[in-house]
């Protein structure tokens, strides 16, 4: 009998909704202040969680999401790479199903 494995959630900061950690991407904050998008979901520092959906990440630059959430003025252009981060994360996913 093959024991269920427990898949680790994460909330997503703009929608409010608890997915599997595979279907976000994360955000974080090292100490210096600077916000950048994490791949690996390793790096240290504070950490906020998004949906790989484009309209979720264009609705993140429309708030200012990650402003509020880490407490820093996050420049426009990092709104604008992660909506295109999101984009290509999405048709990957698409493309070559869960494997990332």
């Amino acid at each position: 009998m093959v024991k269920q494995r427990k898949v680790p959630m994460r909330k997503d900061i703009v929608l409010g909704e608890m997915k599997p950690k595979k279907e976000l991407v994360r955000i974080v904050k090292n100490k210096e202040g600077e916000v950048s998008i994490d791949q690996t979901g390793k790096k240290p520092g504070r950490g906020a969680y998004i949906s790989l959906d484009v309209a979720v990440a264009k609705k993140a630059k429309e708030e200012h999401t990650f402003n509020k959430a880490f407490g820093v003025k996050v420049p426009e252009e990092f709104y604008d790479e992660l909506v295109a981060f999101v984009d290509h994360q999405a048709a990957r996913k698409e493309l070559f199903g869960d494997a990332r």
